[in-house]
Protein backbone atom coordinates (compact mmCIF):
# COMPACT_ATOMS: atom_id res chain seq x y z
CA UNK A 1 0.00 0.00 0.00
CA UNK A 2 2.85 2.42 0.82
CA UNK A 3 4.36 1.91 -2.66
CA UNK A 4 1.02 2.78 -4.26
CA UNK A 5 0.59 5.83 -2.03
CA UNK A 6 4.07 7.16 -2.77
CA UNK A 7 3.58 6.57 -6.51
CA UNK A 8 0.25 8.43 -6.41
CA UNK A 9 1.87 11.28 -4.46
CA UNK A 10 4.63 11.54 -7.09
CA UNK A 11 2.01 11.77 -9.80
CA UNK A 12 -0.22 14.18 -7.81
CA UNK A 13 -3.05 11.66 -7.94
CA UNK A 14 -3.95 11.26 -4.22
CA UNK A 15 -6.49 14.13 -4.15
CA UNK A 16 -8.09 12.83 -7.36
CA UNK A 17 -8.30 9.26 -6.01
CA UNK A 18 -9.80 10.44 -2.71
CA UNK A 19 -12.33 12.69 -4.46
CA UNK A 20 -13.43 9.92 -6.82
CA UNK A 21 -14.02 7.60 -3.89
CA UNK A 22 -16.05 10.21 -2.00
CA UNK A 23 -18.60 10.79 -4.78
CA UNK A 24 -20.15 7.30 -4.91
CA UNK A 25 -20.39 7.14 -1.11
CA UNK A 26 -22.30 10.44 -1.07
CA UNK A 27 -24.70 9.16 -3.70
CA UNK A 28 -25.41 5.99 -1.77
CA UNK A 29 -26.14 7.88 1.44
CA UNK A 30 -28.57 10.30 -0.19
CA UNK A 31 -30.44 7.73 -2.29
CA UNK A 32 -32.62 6.34 0.52
CA UNK A 33 -36.33 7.19 0.12
CA UNK A 34 -38.24 9.13 2.73
CA UNK A 35 -40.48 7.27 5.13
CA UNK A 36 -44.22 7.32 4.46
CA UNK A 37 -45.34 5.78 7.75
CA UNK A 38 -48.95 6.49 8.67
CA UNK A 39 -49.09 8.05 12.13
CA UNK A 40 -51.09 6.37 14.90
CA UNK A 41 -54.75 7.39 14.60
CA UNK A 42 -54.63 7.91 10.83
CA UNK A 43 -56.47 6.25 7.97
CA UNK A 44 -55.78 5.78 4.28
CA UNK A 45 -57.78 6.60 1.14
CA UNK A 46 -59.67 3.85 -0.67
CA UNK A 47 -57.56 3.45 -3.83
CA UNK A 48 -57.80 -0.32 -4.16
CA UNK A 49 -60.82 -2.49 -4.94
CA UNK A 50 -59.14 -5.77 -4.01
CA UNK A 51 -60.97 -8.03 -1.56
CA UNK A 52 -59.35 -11.10 0.02
CA UNK A 53 -60.24 -13.68 2.59
CA UNK A 54 -57.67 -13.88 5.36
CA UNK A 55 -55.53 -17.00 5.12
CA UNK A 56 -56.76 -19.96 7.15
CA UNK A 57 -54.93 -20.21 10.46
CA UNK A 58 -53.63 -16.61 10.38
CA UNK A 59 -54.69 -13.84 12.75
CA UNK A 60 -53.15 -10.36 12.48
CA UNK A 61 -53.48 -7.24 14.62
CA UNK A 62 -55.21 -4.31 12.91
CA UNK A 63 -53.47 -1.19 14.24
CA UNK A 64 -54.30 2.53 14.34
CA UNK A 65 -51.16 3.38 12.29
CA UNK A 66 -48.65 1.62 10.09
CA UNK A 67 -46.23 0.39 12.73
CA UNK A 68 -46.30 -2.06 15.62
CA UNK A 69 -46.08 0.76 18.18
CA UNK A 70 -49.64 1.92 17.38
CA UNK A 71 -52.62 0.60 19.33
CA UNK A 72 -54.64 -2.43 18.23
CA UNK A 73 -58.11 -1.62 16.81
CA UNK A 74 -59.15 -5.13 15.89
CA UNK A 75 -58.01 -8.33 14.22
CA UNK A 76 -57.91 -9.75 10.72
CA UNK A 77 -58.81 -13.28 11.76
CA UNK A 78 -58.95 -16.64 10.07
CA UNK A 79 -61.02 -16.32 6.88
CA UNK A 80 -62.29 -12.75 7.50
CA UNK A 81 -63.15 -10.80 4.34
CA UNK A 82 -60.68 -7.92 3.95
CA UNK A 83 -61.17 -4.91 1.66
CA UNK A 84 -57.76 -3.35 0.88
CA UNK A 85 -57.53 0.46 0.59
CA UNK A 86 -53.82 1.39 0.15
CA UNK A 87 -50.35 0.82 1.60
CA UNK A 88 -47.43 2.75 3.11
CA UNK A 89 -43.72 1.94 3.12
CA UNK A 90 -41.86 2.51 6.39
CA UNK A 91 -38.25 3.61 6.87
CA UNK A 92 -37.25 -0.06 7.33
CA UNK A 93 -38.87 -0.80 3.92
CA UNK A 94 -41.68 -2.85 5.47
CA UNK A 95 -45.13 -2.19 3.98
CA UNK A 96 -48.50 -1.92 5.72
CA UNK A 97 -52.00 -1.94 4.21
CA UNK A 98 -54.95 0.09 5.44
CA UNK A 99 -58.05 -2.08 5.16
CA UNK A 100 -61.67 -2.59 6.11
CA UNK A 101 -62.59 -5.89 7.72
CA UNK A 102 -66.02 -6.62 6.22
CA UNK A 103 -66.60 -9.48 8.65
CA UNK A 104 -66.58 -7.39 11.85
CA UNK A 105 -66.77 -3.79 10.52
CA UNK A 106 -63.35 -2.57 11.73
CA UNK A 107 -60.71 -0.48 9.95
CA UNK A 108 -56.98 -0.58 10.54
CA UNK A 109 -53.39 -1.07 9.38
CA UNK A 110 -51.92 -4.57 8.98
CA UNK A 111 -48.36 -5.54 8.12
CA UNK A 112 -48.34 -6.81 4.53
CA UNK A 113 -46.26 -9.82 5.58
CA UNK A 114 -49.43 -11.13 7.31
CA UNK A 115 -51.88 -10.50 4.46
CA UNK A 116 -52.94 -12.68 1.53
CA UNK A 117 -51.58 -11.37 -1.75
CA UNK A 118 -48.97 -9.32 0.13
CA UNK A 119 -51.40 -6.46 0.83
CA UNK A 120 -52.56 -3.58 -1.35
CA UNK A 121 -50.81 -2.65 -4.61
CA UNK A 122 -51.78 1.03 -4.34
CA UNK A 123 -49.66 3.56 -2.45
CA UNK A 124 -51.56 5.83 -0.06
Amino acid sequence: MSKLKSKLLQLGMVPVAVASLAVPVGLVLTATPASATAACGSSGPNRDSTVYRQTAGVSANMRSGSNSGCGVRGWADNRDTLDYYCYTRNADFSTWTYLYNRTDGTYGWVSDSLLPGGGSNYLC
